[in-house]
């Protein structure tokens, strides 16, 4: 087991007993066999489902509710007993745990997504594990990050996980529902997920307690190798069961690629989370430049921009109508409007920028 830093995803489905509540039981099962995982030296990450379930019966529903205010009232109610159960069962095992309420705008605005990851790496540092749950209270579009599943993945690619463990009712991804289909074939490992497979594994949830499903699983496996962090979806029960997954005998599918590198988290940020405020149009030459050789954007290979931005801004870069590439620029829309087709050095000179380059290859990814 080489793993050292893993994010462990624990749906609903898995906390839960069979009228939706939650199940103290089971959390402590999959609280044991966290703590087994961190006395063999692993960083351990935990996304935690089960806010709504642990708080919609002291509402008084009878049921999980399915309005979105009935849910963010649920979860307001369950998040600190979802938590409180948490902190009970690690005491056990000599372990204390942390709280971490994300929404995506966490992740859209740069300072506070750099704040998360010093926060998690601290945390890790001083031996505590970090139970992250989407701030489930105040978000919008019904609990946005799709029961943790989209969450899980983000977080992983942030802090450069190693592995990312998707805990569910099913163990495993199927040609077809296993439900349904008597003679549905498990996936043991899934190098690359395509949008075909995407698109015919169904989103209803094995359960009635979850939100997500297991097409929300793969578009999160997807996310998650595309960051460089390899996956697991499937079952996980006894003591040793996450250990056993890391070891690769667990009960379900194998996602990614082992050789991908971890994408550096500024370029996760502007690849995936950063708000765009303009275009940069190139020639031929600054497209060779960026996509053959790896060098940085030049004010000599720009033909035009779109919309008005200012320096540090992120801008998406065009060669002809297809996108190639986004990057945070070194010089505004106005500078560059100024300096277009021109050398660095004449750039610098009329602009003051101290910088050659519009936009570095450190702070630039490519999107084909």
């Amino acid at each position: 087991m080489k793993q050292k830093r893993v994010v462990v995803k624990i749906g609903s489905s898995s906390l839960t007993q069979a009228d939706g509540t939650l199940s103290l039981e089971k959390l402590m099962a999959h609280s044991q066999a966290i703590a087994r995982l961190m006395d063999s030296g692993v960083e351990v990450i935990l996304i935690s489902s089960g806010a709504v379930s642990a708080g919609f019966h002291l509402l008084g529903y009878s049921s999980r509710p399915v309005t979105v205010a009935g849910k963010q009232a649920a979860a307001a109610v369950g998040q600190g007993l979802l938590v409180e159960a948490y902190n009970y069962a690690f005491k056990k095992f000599d372990y204390i745990t942390a709280q971490l309420l994300l929404t995506r705008d966490n992740f859209s605005n740069e300072e506070q997504f750099s704040n998360i990851y010093q926060t998690i790496t601290e945390l890790l540092k001083r031996k505590v594990l970090p139970i992250i749950n989407e701030n489930d209270s105040v978000s919008i579009e019904e609990l946005t990050f799709g029961d943790n599943d989209m969450l899980s993945a983000l977080v992983s690619g942030l802090i450069n996980a190693d592995a990312l463990i998707m805990l569910t009712d099913i163990n495993g991804i199927y040609d077809k529902n296993p439900y349904l289909n008597h003679d549905a074939k498990r996936y043991q490992m899934i190098n690359y997920i395509s949008d075909q497979l995407i698109e015919q594994t169904s989103q209803d949830s094995g359960s009635k307690v979850g939100t997500g499903g297991m097409k929300s699983k793969l578009i999160a496996a997807k996310m998650a190798s595309t960051l460089g962090v390899n996956c697991f979806i499937g079952k996980g029960e006894g003591e040793n069961t996450l250990i056993n997954i890391l070891n690769g005998d667990g009960d379900g599918t194998y996602i990614g690629n082992k050789h991908r590198p971890h994408v550096r988290k500024h370029k996760q940020w502007i690849a995936f989370h950063s708000e765009i405020s303009g275009k940069i149009l190139i020639d031929d030459g600054a497209k060779q430049a960026l996509l053959s050789e790896g060098k940085s954007l030049l004010a000599a290979g720009i033909l035009a921009v779109e919309k008005v931005f200012d320096s540090d801004d992120v801008v998406e870069i065009y060669y002809n109508k297809q996108l190639v590439a986004k990057g945070q620029v070194n010089y505004s829309s106005e500078q560059i409007n100024e300096v277009k087709g021109l050398s660095s050095t004449e750039a610098m000179a009329i602009t003051g920028c101290s910088k050659p380059e519009v936009i570095h290859r450190d702070k630039l990814i490519l999107t084909i």
